[in-house]
């Protein structure tokens, strides 16, 4: 029953982490990529020093608009960005 609550807590916070992750998405995603980056050159050291530089340099937005698109009656194809 205990690990049935940390599982279950542990995916509550990961599911408050990703609503937050969409405000702070760059940070995030800059010390994800640069944690696996010093993880392959450095280590766990690596990992810790490549996760803080790549939070303060920031990551790609990975997330965002995207495009939608259809063909009329006339049959001209028409996009929208949502």
């Amino acid at each position: 029953m205990h690990k049935v609550l940390v599982v279950g807590a542990t995916l509550l916070a990961l599911a408050g982490a990703a609503t937050e992750a969409n405000a702070q998405q760059r940070r995030l995603t800059g010390a994800a990529i640069g944690a696996g980056a010093g993880a392959v050159v450095a280590g766990p050291v690596g990992a810790i020093v490549g996760g803080a530089a790549g939070a303060v340099i920031g990551g790609p937005r990975i997330t965002g608009r995207h495009r939608v698109c259809w063909r009329n009656s006339r049959g001209v194809r028409v996009c929208r960005w949502r």
